[in-house]
């Protein structure tokens, strides 16, 4: 049976089905998202501190693709294309020579006294980059940021663009080799990090806690994996002669988070799958009790939960976010892990940056994807409280304290992405409705 009648047949069956008192129920959420006075004055707020700069935020002064990534459709509001293409741009040009991707770039002539590992490139002098190696998304948010950038501007050109001796199509697949040569456990059959908190970048062993090194204990974990399918699903479809190749990677990458990442009788992905040097935390200590709530939204993200498993997922946050007393589901995990646990003293305290902290950064990519599979009442229910505190805290901070305090950097970009285009997603369910 071809598969362009089974959907037919599927559209058919979800028109049979579809009761007048769903209709109903539709419509009435329908004027009430109309209603939401938040909406249009989060949307304002979001497009103006968009004007301002690409930074991630107040406390930042580079740019960083894992951020970039998530404010792109905001930034396409308010800027041409050239100059968004421009950052991407920057990014290439400062690729390492095995392909791996900076975090992020700042101009080089403000870094002052600034003591860091910075990263230069004859092919890009005016800036100087940085790499957090103990995460492993920048590539595969790189790839993801080029596919969102070409859906939104049709300037599918970008690809040809040459950098050096390669074109940015040549690039794209350059990045995500370098995950199979240089992130990828053949054991599992999967993408590894050092041991974070989630999609964190900072590791337990030290003070600082971003680079790879000897103190590092190795890790697998489903916000890596699940960002790679995303990253592999986007190259495939913008360059179609790749996907002998790579479709078979997916598949496999796919299979194996399934096989050793998720726990199918208590309905969530363990925190990490521990290498050679084990894990770095207390023998006694049952690390598999702690809820992933960022990588679990990316894995939804991904296509790798059923719808079920999805609805249960969200049971499982609300029901966290409750235990915590936490304000919404950007709660980052829980339960945290005890003080001490990292040396890095941000992470050290409980509820703590990504130490379960509530970043709507991540919340609201979960409300994106409960909206994308059906969930439009749900994530209506769960976005207000992020929402409201925009507005209570007159703009976008980094993350909330368990009490839904406003921490970390002030204007942050990334939270005011996400709530952008959850806030537009909303907007154009209920313009279907209404038809």
């Amino acid at each position: 049976m071809k598969k362009s009648f089974v959907l037919a047949m599927m559209i058919l069956l979800a028109i049979a089905c579809y009761s007048p008192n769903k209709k109903n129920s539709d419509k009435a959420l329908g004027e009430q998202i109309s209603r939401d006075s938040n909406f249009p004055k989060v949307k304002a707020r979001a497009l103006d501190i968009m004007k301002k700069g690409f930074n991630a935020g107040d406390g930042y002064r580079e740019v960083w693709i894992r951020d970039f990534n998530t404010f792109i459709e905001l930034s396409n509001q308010v800027f041409p294309k050239e100059v968004l293409k421009e950052n991407l741009l920057v990014f290439f040009r400062m690729q390492g020579s095995d392909g791996n991707i900076i975090d992020g770039f700042t101009p080089a002539e403000k870094i002052g006294a600034v003591k860091y590992d910075f990263i230069y490139s004859d092919l890009e002098p005016r800036y100087a980059g940085h790499k957090n190696s103990v995460e492993t998304d920048q590539e595969s948010s790189l790839v993801q940021a080029v596919f969102k950038y070409i859906k939104l501007t049709g300037d599918s050109a970008l690809l040809n663009e040459k950098i050096g001796d390669k074109t940015v199509a040549q690039r794209l697949e350059w990045s995500m080799d370098f995950l199979l040569q240089h992130r990828f456990n053949q054991k599992y059959g999967l993408i590894i990090g050092a041991t974070t908190a989630d999609w964190g970048d900072v590791q337990p062993e030290h003070g600082w806690g971003v680079d790879l090194d000897g103190n590092t204990h190795p890790a697998i974990d489903i916000y890596d994996n699940a960002m790679f399918v995303i990253a592999l699903n986007n190259m495939c479809e913008l360059l179609p002669s790749v996907k002998t190749k790579w479709l078979p990677v997916r598949e496999s990458i796919t299979q194996n988070s399934r096989k050793y990442l998720w726990d199918s009788q208590k309905q969530k992905y363990i925190p990490h799958i521990y290498l050679e040097k084990g894990s770095p935390f207390p023998s006694d200590f049952n690390e598999r009790d702690i809820y992933y709530f960022g990588g679990t939204a990316i894995a939804i993200e991904a296509g790798l939960l059923s719808r079920e498993e999805i609805k249960s997922s969200l049971d499982e946050m609300v029901r966290r976010v409750k235990q915590a007393g936490a304000a919404s589901i950007g709660l980052t995990l829980y339960p945290p892990y005890p003080k001490g646990f990292f040396v890095n003293k941000i992470m050290n305290p409980e509820y703590s940056y990504q130490n379960g902290g509530d970043w709507t950064w991540f919340g609201g990519r979960m409300i994106q994807q409960m909206i994308k599979n059906g969930f439009v009442r749900e994530a209506y229910e769960q976005i207000q409280p992020m929402v409201q505190r925009v507005e209570a805290n007159n703009g976008f901070y980094e993350w909330y304290s368990v009490d839904n305090k406003p921490r970390g950097s002030g204007t942050f970009r990334g939270e005011a992405g996400v709530l952008f285009t959850a806030i537009v997603m909303f907007e154009n369910w209920n313009k279907m409705v209404k038809q």
